[in-house]
C-alpha cells in the first residue's frame, strides 16, 4: 500500500486512490458530532451562494457554514463540535460549507481520488480500519490546514497518526503529540479575545481520539456529493 500526505486545495487536487480529506479544527470532527447526534446525511458545499440556495430549496435542512472560522450569517450552525453536540439532529439533513474541509472535498472529487472519506482525530482509527478492509494500491491522506492554503499542526498530525497505524508503527505517541498541540496549534481555543469563534469547549472534543467507530463517506448522488455514516 503506498501511502502519501499530502496538503492543502492543492493536494487534493493531486489526490489519487483511497483519499482522505482531513479536517480536524473543526469541520471533519464536527460532522462526526452531527452524525452521532442523528443526522442521517450532509451535503459539502464549496459555495456560500450555493449553500444558501439548497437552504432555500429545502429550508428544513440544516445549514452550517463557516468563513474564517466564524459562523457565516444567515446559517443555522457554524464549524463548532460543542454547539453541534446541543443541537438536535436526529432525522437532520446537513449543507456544510467551511473555508477548508469541504474545498478538499470537492477538489478531491475532481481529481484521481477512486474513493473520499473525511477525516480528524475522533474517529482516526475508524478510518484506518476502513482503509485496511479495502485494501487499496494507494491512499491520499489530505491536510487541509488553514483555508486550504496554510499548513497547520493538527492535520499534518492526523494524517501521521493515520500513516503509523496502516504501517504499524507503534511507536507513535499520540498522547505526547496531542499535548504539544494545545499550545502550538490549538492556542485559539484559550485565548478569552476568540472565544466567540472558537469555544473552549471545542478544544477536548476535536483531540478526543477514537472516539468514533464509524466513517463519514463521500459519495456522489445524481452528480451531487454527499456525506453518510458507515460502521466500521
Amino acid at each position: 500500500m503506498k501511502i502519501q500526505i499530502l496538503e492543502l486545495i492543492e493536494g487534493a487536487k493531486r489526490a489519487e486512490g483511497l483519499t482522505v480529506i482531513i479536517d480536524v479544527f473543526r469541520a471533519f470532527t464536527t460532522e462526526c458530532y452531527c452524525f452521532a447526534g442523528g443526522a442521517l446525511r450532509s451535503y459539502p458545499v464549496g459555495d456560500m451562494a450555493d449553500a444558501f440556495a439548497m437552504k432555500r430549496a429545502h429550508p428544513d435542512w440544516v445549514l452550517l457554514g463557516e468563513r474564517g472560522g466564524a459562523k457565516v450569517e444567515g446559517c443555522d450552525l457554524g464549524n463548532s463540535p460543542w454547539d453541534a453536540m446541543n443541537y438536535d439532529f436526529r432525522g437532520k439533513t446537513m449543507i456544510h460549507s467551511t473555508s477548508a474541509g469541504t474545498q478538499g472535498i470537492v477538489n478531491a472529487a475532481k481529481a484521481n481520488a477512486e474513493q473520499i472519506l473525511t477525516g480528524s482525530l475522533v474517529n482516526a482509527g475508524a478510518v484506518c480500519d476502513y482503509i485496511r478492509a479495502q485494501n487499496p494500491e494507494t491512499v491520499s491522506l489530505i491536510a487541509m490546514g488553514k483555508a486550504g492554503v496554510e499548513s497547520v499542526p493538527e492535520d499534518l498530525l492526523a494524517a501521521e497518526y493515520m500513516r503509523s497505524i496502516l504501517e504499524g508503527d507503534t511507536s507513535f505517541d499520540i498522547d505526547a503529540r496531542i499535548a504539544y498541540l494545545k499550545d502550538h496549534g490549538g492556542q485559539q481555543f484559550f485565548d478569552p479575545a476568540l472565544a466567540h469563534i472558537f469555544p473552549r469547549e471545542d478544544y477536548p472534543l476535536c483531540v478526543d481520539v477514537n472516539r468514533f467507530d464509524f466513517v463519514l463517506r463521500v459519495k456522489k448522488e445524481d452528480g451531487v456529493l454527499v456525506i453518510e455514516k458507515e460502521t466500521v
